[in-house]
Protein backbone atom coordinates (compact mmCIF):
# COMPACT_ATOMS: atom_id res chain seq x y z
CA UNK A 1 0.00 0.00 0.00
CA UNK A 2 1.34 3.54 -1.04
CA UNK A 3 0.65 6.54 0.68
CA UNK A 4 1.86 9.82 0.83
CA UNK A 5 5.00 11.44 2.81
CA UNK A 6 7.16 14.38 3.19
CA UNK A 7 10.76 12.90 3.90
CA UNK A 8 13.28 15.62 5.51
CA UNK A 9 16.88 14.17 5.15
CA UNK A 10 19.64 16.69 7.49
CA UNK A 11 23.10 16.47 7.51
CA UNK A 12 25.64 18.56 9.68
CA UNK A 13 28.09 19.40 7.00
CA UNK A 14 31.70 19.33 7.98
CA UNK A 15 31.24 17.05 10.71
CA UNK A 16 34.02 14.64 10.29
CA UNK A 17 36.56 17.36 10.02
CA UNK A 18 35.14 19.29 13.07
CA UNK A 19 35.58 15.80 14.96
CA UNK A 20 38.95 15.41 13.96
CA UNK A 21 40.26 19.23 14.17
CA UNK A 22 38.38 19.44 18.07
CA UNK A 23 38.32 16.29 19.54
CA UNK A 24 35.22 13.21 19.77
CA UNK A 25 34.15 15.35 23.06
CA UNK A 26 33.57 18.51 21.64
CA UNK A 27 31.77 16.62 18.48
CA UNK A 28 29.68 14.87 20.89
CA UNK A 29 28.53 17.86 22.71
CA UNK A 30 27.73 19.37 19.54
CA UNK A 31 26.10 16.60 17.99
CA UNK A 32 24.15 15.99 21.45
CA UNK A 33 22.67 19.54 21.17
CA UNK A 34 21.80 18.88 17.36
CA UNK A 35 20.25 16.29 18.47
CA UNK A 36 18.28 18.09 21.36
CA UNK A 37 17.08 20.69 19.06
CA UNK A 38 15.84 18.66 16.15
CA UNK A 39 13.52 16.26 18.53
CA UNK A 40 12.30 20.33 20.33
CA UNK A 41 11.59 21.42 16.43
CA UNK A 42 9.86 17.49 15.47
CA UNK A 43 7.69 17.68 18.67
CA UNK A 44 6.50 21.09 17.92
CA UNK A 45 5.87 20.43 14.46
CA UNK A 46 4.01 17.12 14.38
CA UNK A 47 6.82 15.55 12.78
CA UNK A 48 8.46 12.41 13.41
CA UNK A 49 12.30 11.73 12.98
CA UNK A 50 12.35 8.61 11.78
CA UNK A 51 16.11 7.70 12.65
CA UNK A 52 19.03 9.34 12.89
CA UNK A 53 22.08 8.65 10.40
CA UNK A 54 25.41 9.43 12.23
CA UNK A 55 25.67 13.17 12.02
CA UNK A 56 22.26 13.54 10.43
CA UNK A 57 18.80 12.58 10.30
CA UNK A 58 16.01 11.52 8.74
CA UNK A 59 12.15 13.13 9.87
CA UNK A 60 8.85 12.16 7.93
CA UNK A 61 5.92 14.93 7.92
CA UNK A 62 2.65 13.54 7.24
CA UNK A 63 1.73 17.42 5.57
CA UNK A 64 4.60 19.10 3.34
CA UNK A 65 4.04 22.57 4.65
CA UNK A 66 4.72 20.70 8.44
CA UNK A 67 7.85 19.46 6.94
CA UNK A 68 8.95 22.69 5.27
CA UNK A 69 8.45 24.48 8.46
CA UNK A 70 10.26 22.05 10.51
CA UNK A 71 13.32 22.09 8.11
CA UNK A 72 13.63 26.21 8.16
CA UNK A 73 13.16 26.37 11.47
CA UNK A 74 15.69 23.58 12.78
CA UNK A 75 18.31 25.62 10.42
CA UNK A 76 17.46 28.67 12.05
CA UNK A 77 17.88 27.51 15.61
CA UNK A 78 20.42 25.33 14.66
CA UNK A 79 22.71 28.22 13.73
CA UNK A 80 23.72 29.13 17.11
CA UNK A 81 24.01 25.29 18.81
CA UNK A 82 25.82 23.74 15.08
CA UNK A 83 28.17 26.82 14.57
CA UNK A 84 30.66 26.51 12.75
CA UNK A 85 29.08 23.78 10.82
CA UNK A 86 25.67 24.50 8.88
CA UNK A 87 22.89 21.94 7.64
CA UNK A 88 22.53 20.00 4.75
CA UNK A 89 19.03 19.62 3.57
CA UNK A 90 16.56 17.54 1.10
CA UNK A 91 12.76 17.85 1.11
CA UNK A 92 10.52 15.85 -1.15
CA UNK A 93 7.02 14.41 -0.75
CA UNK A 94 5.71 11.78 -3.00
CA UNK A 95 4.25 8.40 -1.85
CA UNK A 96 6.02 5.64 -0.29
CA UNK A 97 5.26 2.57 1.29
CA UNK A 98 6.78 1.15 4.31
CA UNK A 99 8.70 -2.17 4.79
CA UNK A 100 9.21 -4.41 7.00
CA UNK A 101 7.58 -1.94 9.30
CA UNK A 102 10.35 0.24 10.07
CA UNK A 103 12.10 1.45 6.06
CA UNK A 104 10.03 3.60 3.94
CA UNK A 105 10.66 2.88 0.34
CA UNK A 106 10.10 4.96 -2.82
CA UNK A 107 11.49 7.87 -5.08
CA UNK A 108 10.49 10.75 -2.37
CA UNK A 109 13.03 9.27 0.46
CA UNK A 110 15.96 8.50 -2.28
CA UNK A 111 15.71 12.31 -3.74
CA UNK A 112 15.37 13.72 -0.10
CA UNK A 113 18.51 12.24 0.30
CA UNK A 114 20.26 12.60 -2.58
CA UNK A 115 18.85 16.51 -2.12
CA UNK A 116 20.67 17.05 1.22
CA UNK A 117 23.61 15.57 -0.71
CA UNK A 118 23.90 18.43 -2.74
CA UNK A 119 22.47 21.28 -0.96
CA UNK A 120 26.04 22.50 0.60
CA UNK A 121 26.29 25.86 0.32
CA UNK A 122 22.84 26.43 -1.45
CA UNK A 123 20.48 26.42 0.94
CA UNK A 124 17.36 23.95 2.03
CA UNK A 125 16.38 22.14 -1.89
CA UNK A 126 12.87 20.63 -3.25
CA UNK A 127 12.01 19.59 -6.29
CA UNK A 128 10.27 22.03 -8.04
CA UNK A 129 6.78 20.30 -9.26
CA UNK A 130 6.66 18.80 -5.99
CA UNK A 131 5.81 21.81 -3.88
CA UNK A 132 2.62 21.55 -2.80
CA UNK A 133 2.12 24.71 -0.33
CA UNK A 134 4.21 26.86 1.54
CA UNK A 135 3.99 27.48 5.07
CA UNK A 136 3.51 31.48 5.28
CA UNK A 137 6.51 33.57 5.39
CA UNK A 138 8.48 31.05 2.54
CA UNK A 139 9.05 31.41 -0.42
CA UNK A 140 10.83 28.96 -3.40
CA UNK A 141 13.02 30.06 -5.50
CA UNK A 142 14.37 28.22 -8.80
CA UNK A 143 17.72 27.29 -8.61
CA UNK A 144 18.24 25.20 -11.86
CA UNK A 145 18.02 21.28 -12.86
CA UNK A 146 20.62 18.76 -10.45
CA UNK A 147 21.54 15.90 -12.05
CA UNK A 148 21.54 13.51 -8.88
CA UNK A 149 23.08 9.74 -8.52
CA UNK A 150 20.37 6.91 -9.37
CA UNK A 151 18.05 9.46 -10.84
CA UNK A 152 18.33 8.92 -14.81
CA UNK A 153 16.73 12.55 -15.68
CA UNK A 154 17.99 15.94 -14.11
CA UNK A 155 15.39 17.08 -11.62
CA UNK A 156 14.46 20.89 -11.53
CA UNK A 157 14.85 21.97 -7.34
CA UNK A 158 13.90 25.66 -5.82
CA UNK A 159 15.76 26.70 -2.54
CA UNK A 160 13.29 27.42 0.42
CA UNK A 161 14.18 30.56 2.25
CA UNK A 162 12.27 32.50 4.90
CA UNK A 163 11.09 32.05 8.32
CA UNK A 164 7.92 30.48 8.80
CA UNK A 165 5.26 31.78 10.53
CA UNK A 166 4.44 29.35 13.13
CA UNK A 167 1.03 28.99 14.51
CA UNK A 168 0.35 27.37 17.89
CA UNK A 169 -0.82 24.18 17.76
CA UNK A 170 -3.58 22.26 20.32
CA UNK A 171 -4.54 19.02 19.28
CA UNK A 172 -6.56 18.76 22.88
CA UNK A 173 -8.86 21.79 22.34
CA UNK A 174 -12.12 19.30 21.41
CA UNK A 175 -10.97 17.70 25.21
CA UNK A 176 -11.95 21.25 26.72
CA UNK A 177 -14.97 21.37 25.00
CA UNK A 178 -17.02 18.24 25.51
CA UNK A 179 -18.79 17.45 28.40
CA UNK A 180 -18.40 14.76 30.54
CA UNK A 181 -19.13 11.29 30.41
CA UNK A 182 -21.87 10.53 33.09
CA UNK A 183 -23.56 7.63 34.30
Amino acid sequence: MRFPRTFIFVDLSGFTNFTETNGDRRATKLLAEFRAVARAVASERGVRIDKYLGDGLMAVAVEQVDGITFALELARRAETVCAPLKLRMGIDTGDTMLFEGDDYIGSAPNLAARLCDESADIGVLIPSEHIDELPEGVSASPHGALKLHGFKNPVEVSVLTGRPVIAERNDTSELWTRQPFLN
